[in-house]
């Protein structure tokens, strides 16, 4: 990390610390950090430091750290791309196989929220939808997981739209298993565990046949096509349990999901 933004990122720490009217041992105990380190960083003296303790000092802080690698310009996004396109094949092809419909990269503009939905699937004959979203890196935790619920909460919306009407839907979070991926959910392992529980055989039986309502529980795999050379290994699969909606005249307790 170049030395000016070790200085930019002390002094921003140094700043967000004084906002909350705290002193270096405070940050340092909220952190899990020693005071030291704690002015080591408002210093810029922090290249020794590891990450993790960077990402601790800014998670303390209601902020997030930014590390950004480069590498022969646009090559490194081409790899990047290259592995998140394995991962989607990958969820393409087993869903398929399981007789889900998929899109891949639909995007959405709802009332002033837009964005793009990795994979969509519905399954037809149990009326299920999975909304996926698909990372070969783990980005910042938080805000992942806040986007994937904002999508499964457009997601019945967005289904009808294709014509397929729901009565269920499940959240899915795909993640290449790097060991810089398990390091970050570990770090985050509470929240993750709140939102997206895991359990690998129950939720590869819904999947099979998701009658409703789904397990909480998760995905495992070991043999991802291209993944060598791409430099991913496994796939680490964490699913929410998807919500029931509200009963529909005609339905037997079960209807579209409403917003949520």
């Amino acid at each position: 990390m170049p030395v000016m933004d070790l200085v930019r990122f002390g002094r921003a720490a140094r700043a967000l610390r004084a906002r909350r009217g705290w002193r270096q041992g405070d940050l340092a105990a909220v952190a899990g950090v020693s005071r030291s380190q704690v002015g080591r960083i408002e210093r810029g003296e922090s290249r020794r430091l590891s990450l993790e303790t960077l990402d601790r000092v800014a998670d303390a802080l209601g902020a997030r750290a930014d590390l950004r690698l480069l590498w022969q310009g646009e090559g490194l996004d081409r790899l990047l791309d290259a592995a998140y396109a394995s991962l989607v094949d990958w969820v393409v092809r087993r869903l398929v196989a399981l007789g889900w419909d998929v899109a891949v990269e639909v995007s959405f503009s709802s009332y002033g929220e837009r964005g793009s939905i990795d994979v969509l699937a519905f399954h037809p004959a149990r009326r299920a939808l999975l909304v996926i979203e698909v990372k070969s890196v783990t980005p910042d935790m938080q805000a992942m997981l806040g986007g994937l619920d904002r999508k499964a909460r457009l997601g019945p919306g967005i289904a009808l739209e294709r014509g397929w009407d729901p009565v269920t839907v499940a959240r899915v979070l795909v993640l290449g298993d790097t060991r810089t991926n398990r390091r970050r959910l570990e770090a985050h392992a509470a929240m993750v565990r709140a939102v997206l529980p895991a359990g690998t055989r129950d939720i590869t039986r819904w999947v099979a046949d998701p009658i409703a309502p789904a397990p909480a529980s998760g995905w495992f795999v070991s043999d991802v096509p291209g993944a060598d050379r791409n430099g991913v290994r496994r796939v680490r699969v964490r699913v929410r349990r998807p919500r029931a909606s509200a009963g529909r005249a005609g339905d037997s307790g079960s209807g579209p999901p409403g917003g949520h």
